[in-house]
């Protein structure tokens, strides 16, 4: 790696790699090592002696939203989700070793939590819009019946997005304020939405039909129940704010299996003829990420993010969820992803 990075020097690190393995335990020791390499190949080639800050990106897992319901609203000073019952996270570990590093090397550092993040980058289908969008595009094909595939309860409760461009924006900030030097902050759009209100404006520009009781409508491949963590992450801080024994466990509960329903051969013909009608990208279909899809939109909990403390250092970056969304959905449309929609 030092040999690959020899001449490469920079005042500013954005470190964003990720590799997904097979268990947790892999995840902490493949990604910390990952981080941990890169930074000791700096100090090989010297380019570690012109940094000013180091910007690590990595999530709102910080707070165990993968284990079920977190203290909320979610803020940077909440304990880590850790302990002998807790499976490993990777994110503190790449926290860990940037903080040990920084101590004996002239850079200082920032890190970020966003969640949900609402993006796309070309070759990379690991998003939530790319398969929102296919589900959606695919459900107006099949019959034009919106049927949201997540929990009935998680429709009504809310959630916290990230646009990719604002969190960029954040990173760039925080990256140049002398008052960020070894903080971590929430990175949000700052507008707590729930899918009451966007799932509509999904049906609308889709040109789709939300049927009037859509969680009575009976469909194939429904009613999928996953259990989460036994304790919840609330359950580390329960007692001391007055809910010991009142924490349940969380669920990730579908009206639609997602990985079920895109398995389906009609669900696949759909696809087939989409594809071959409009030039899409073929192998589209195949890459969503269905079952990342199912949990975010199956949890059983509210997902509310703090602001504060980036807006206490003088950030007042905001983006509308739903128009962050749309755009994204259109930039899918314009890569050949999903089908155009016709417009007015």
């Amino acid at each position: 790696m030092a040999k690959a990075l020899q001449g490469v020097e920079a005042e500013y690190l954005f470190f964003a790699a990720y590799l997904q393995k097979d268990s947790e335990q892999e995840n902490w020791d493949v990604n910390g090592a990952m981080l941990r390499n890169f930074l000791d190949a700096l100090d090989f080639t010297g380019a570690s002696k012109k940094l000013k800050r180091v910007v690590l990106v990595t999530g709102a897992k910080q707070y165990g939203v993968h284990l079920g319901n977190p203290k909320q609203p979610m803020e940077e000073s909440d304990p880590r989700i850790d302990g002998k019952d807790r499976p490993p996270n990777f994110y503190y570990i790449q926290q860990d070793i940037l903080k040990e590093k920084a101590k004996n090397s002239d850079f200082d550092w920032v890190v970020t939590y966003p969640n949900d993040v609402i993006g796309f980058a070309k070759g990379n289908f690991m998003n939530l819009t790319t398969s929102l969008g296919l589900y959606c595009a695919i459900s107006k094909e099949l019959d034009g019946n919106f049927i949201f595939p997540g929990s009935e309860g998680f429709y009504t409760l809310f959630d916290s997005f990230t646009d990719s461009r604002l969190h960029a924006q954040f990173c760039i900030w925080a990256a140049l304020n002398p008052k960020c030097s070894n903080e971590t902050f929430n990175v949000v759009n700052g507008d707590d939405q729930s899918w009451q209100n966007l799932w509509p404006k999904l049906a609308y520009r889709f040109k789709a039909h939300i049927p009037r009781s859509q969680f009575r409508v009976s469909v194939p491949d429904s009613d999928s129940v996953m259990k989460l963590a036994e304790r919840p992450p609330i359950a580390d801080v329960a007692a001391k704010i007055g809910l010991e024994g009142d924490t349940k466990q969380s669920e990730v509960q579908q009206k639609i299996d997602l990985i079920k329903w895109s398995q389906r051969k009609d669900v696949r013909k759909a696809w087939d003829k989409l594809q071959k009608e409009h030039g899409l990208v073929k192998d589209a279909f195949e890459k969503a990420t269905w079952g990342f899809l199912g949990f975010v939109l199956g949890r059983n909990f509210n997902v509310v993010i703090s602001m504060s403390k980036a807006r206490r250092f003088g950030w007042t970056g905001y983006v509308d969820s739903w128009d962050a969304l749309n755009q994204c959905l259109e930039e899918l449309e314009e890569a050949k992803i999903l089908p155009p929609i016709p417009r007015k």
